[in-house]
């Protein structure tokens, strides 16, 4: 059965090919918010892992959008009059910026108790995976609703979203006018927090869809390592991913380019649905290059706009290198004086049961031999982080930076006075 061209030459373009920028259709405004979790979940709630989506108020928008962490207290202090003197004294009153949306606070803190007491949270479009390393699990899983701020907070995915959600993207065309003409201010986002009951994922599982003209067009592992098991298990995979889009995806999204992510746990029956993104340069490629996707061929037989009238299809008979014949199809199976040869006719044969195999699109797994097969070892997002200590110096105001730099200061000072040592009992 034919697959898409995997050749080197696909991922490998000359100088000369490269364009100036990637051909990309316009991106509009609805196609952002088509990928949004809350626009597409309620059609697919099916077909995800059990969440939640909060709306956000612009309280709690503002709150994300500004400078440094401040948390909520874990606990609210006593109010009565019997206890106002055991806090009289204790300096001024902790700043709660949850009064301002203690309604979704609330929320936040039922719906993880709903949710079995462990969560992961993301915003429209994305999950604060670069602050990851700020959680005391060293991954997303929240057990608080402090533990979903500091996230959100410490994540420039999470600001991404609510700072460029539009960056490169074009107003949507009107009926008399196109895209590029109209004069449109931004879109209102309806912002929404997602709980996502935390479900311990086997990485290796978790694959990315692309999709053009509502063709399955190609997929790929999203871990960034090798697993040998999967490569036998590659043809029912696709085949699994395959009848997914076509029973689910392929005429419900209402976009016709996209790019979907699923998991597919052992025994491998189901397809689960975790997210749908733009067709557009922010999305991660993954073992693919833009240039390489966008330049693939569409499968033989699909069209992208069906013709009212029928077409003629004209066969041309070559031999030696010279056109013997030319005439439609039928003209030349009524011509028996035209014999072909053994090579020819079995070439015929083969082309013919070529175009009528199936199209597959291609599924890219990472080899034992890729350069990318053993990055268990690598850091991801690593240009996100800072020091945990510093995190926690600055969200004790002043005094605690200011001691923070001492302790850094004095942890130089030693390391420079051994690398003196060192180089002193050398000689």
């Amino acid at each position: 059965m034919p697959l898409l061209e995997s050749d080197a030459s696909m991922a490998e373009f000359s100088s000369n090919d490269l364009p100036d920028r990637l051909p990309f259709p316009p991106t509009t405004y609805s196609h952002i918010l088509h990928c949004s979790y809350h626009d597409w979940h309620p059609r697919y709630r099916t077909l995800a892992p059990k969440s939640r989506v909060i709306p956000l108020s612009a309280a709690f928008v503002e709150y994300l959008r500004s400078d440094g962490i401040v948390l909520p207290p874990e606990t609210v202090a006593p109010t009565d009059d019997d206890n106002l003197d055991t806090f009289s004294d204790s300096g001024e009153e902790e700043h709660d910026p949850s009064s301002e949306w203690q309604d979704i606070h609330t929320q936040i803190k039922n719906t993880i108790s709903d949710l079995g007491g462990i969560v992961t949270p993301k915003l429209n479009w994305s999950a604060p995976k670069d602050a990851a390393f700020m959680a005391a699990t060293n991954d997303t899983q929240c057990r608080s609703p402090n533990d979903i701020y500091l996230l959100l907070k410490s994540s420039d995915f999470i600001t991404h979203d609510l700072d460029h959600p539009f960056d490169d993207c074009v107003p949507d065309a009107t009926i008399d006018e196109p895209a590029s003409t109209v004069d449109s201010p931004l879109p209102d986002v309806p912002y929404s927090l997602v709980l996502r009951k935390y479900v311990n994922f086997n990485p290796s599982l978790e694959f990315r869809c692309f999709v053009r003209n509502r063709v399955l067009l190609c997929m790929t592992q999203r871990d960034q390592n090798h697993f040998d098991f999967l490569f036998p298990m590659r043809d029912m995979l696709r085949s699994r991913i395959q009848s997914f889009f076509d029973e689910k995806l392929k005429d419900t999204f209402p976009e016709s380019n996209f790019v979907f992510d699923v998991y597919i746990p052992a025994p491998h029956q189901r397809v689960w649905l975790i997210d749908i993104n733009p067709w557009a340069q922010r999305t991660d490629p993954l073992l693919y290059s833009w240039l390489e996707i966008l330049r693939m061929k569409d499968p033989i037989g699909v069209q992208e706009e069906e013709d009212d009238g029928a077409e003629e299809f004209v066969r041309i008979s070559l031999h030696d290198g010279k056109i013997i014949s030319t005439g439609t199809a039928e003209e030349l199976e009524k011509d028996d004086s035209l014999g072909s040869s053994d090579s020819e006719e079995e070439h015929e044969g083969a082309e013919g049961d070529d175009e009528q195999a199936p199209f597959l699109p291609e599924f890219r797994l990472i080899k034992k031999d890729d350069p990318e097969a053993y990055a268990f070892s690598s850091t991801q997002y690593s240009a996100h982080k800072v020091p945990r200590e510093l995190v926690d110096a600055s969200l004790e105001g002043p005094g605690g930076m200011s001691e923070f730099m001492g302790q850094w200061h004095d942890i130089l000072k030693k390391q420079q006075q051994e690398d003196r040592d060192a180089g002193s009992d050398s000689e």
